[in-house]
């Protein structure tokens, strides 16, 4: 059967591929949120998984404002990365595993999800970056992808409650999975930040170490708060920590902390990582 290794969440900006195409790694600004990654990538080393679900946010590439499905996933070969206008150097393509997909979308339905199924899929940076952060070493990751989208875009959007079942809901299609596998997730996405109207630049650093605090043992913590208690205290884009409410879910009620790092700012945004141990 199917094995949950471990849970992965990060952040994502477009600078971050920047940075990347400039080795500029080990320069002040960018050294303490690169240098957080290395015990990450050394357990991904050793646990070697097969699959990696990635939890995270489309900012346009795939879906756009005319077209944006609450959650979806893709049940494609492959997923390309394309240019987004921010003057990175796009990606080679990323394996996919369809029949894979199809296992977790048919769950997922069963489980009273409505889920958007994408034969063909574009996929950005907030997927892209964090495999390169995690792999770093490799053109393309060692592992076969599954993209799961939530929107944090355009209202309304899914509630903290709503996305933590969604994650328990992967979790639950994952064990049924009769395959020999090792899966990762993998939530990309926030911490605090706003990139736009009056409270640009905003940072809560004590929310963001209180949520990261909360996901080992209280990760229902945060669904207390609705989204616009969320956006208040974290930012327009602060709300992608979605993204790591569903990760966490998705893992067993007893999980072990095997790293963090936080570090404020990268390109006005507060950068969170979490490596937690599902075995």
């Amino acid at each position: 059967m199917a094995k949950i290794v471990g849970g992965i969440t990060t952040s994502h900006v477009p600078a971050i591929g920047r940075a990347i195409a400039q080795n500029l790694q080990q320069n002040g600004y960018w050294k303490p949120f690169f240098d957080g990654f290395a015990p990450v990538q050394k357990w991904l080393d050793e646990v070697k998984p097969d699959v990696a679900v990635v939890i995270y946010n489309d900012h346009g590439l795939n879906f756009f404002l005319d077209k944006l499905p609450t959650f979806a996933v893709g049940a494609a070969a492959q997923y390309c990365n394309a240019d987004e206008g921010w003057g990175i150097p796009t990606l080679p393509p990323f394996a996919g595993d369809a029949a894979l997909s199809w296992q977790l979308i048919n769950s997922l339905v069963a489980d009273e999800f409505d889920i958007t199924t994408c034969q063909e899929m574009l996929v950005d940076h907030a997927f892209s970056l964090p495999m390169k952060l995690l792999w770093p070493q490799h053109e393309t990751p060692p592992v076969r992808t599954i993209p799961v989208c939530i929107n944090t875009v355009q209202y309304p959007l899914p509630s903290a409650t709503r996305c933590y079942k969604l994650g328990q809901a992967i979790g639950r299609a994952i064990a049924k999975l009769p395959e020999e596998l090792k899966v990762v997730i993998i939530g990309t996405g926030g911490l605090s930040h706003q990139l736009d109207g009056e409270r640009a630049g905003f940072i809560n650093k004590e929310f963001d170490l209180r949520f990261m605090d909360s996901l080992a043992a209280n990760p229902q913590w945060v669904t207390q708060y609705s989204n616009e208690q969320l956006v208040e205290y974290t930012g327009t884009q602060g709300v992608e920590l979605l993204m790591w409410v569903a990760t966490r879910a998705a893992l067993s009620g007893e999980v072990t902390e095997l790293h963090r790092n936080y570090h404020i700012p990268i390109s006005n945004t507060a950068a969170g990582l979490m490596l937690f141990d599902n075995r």
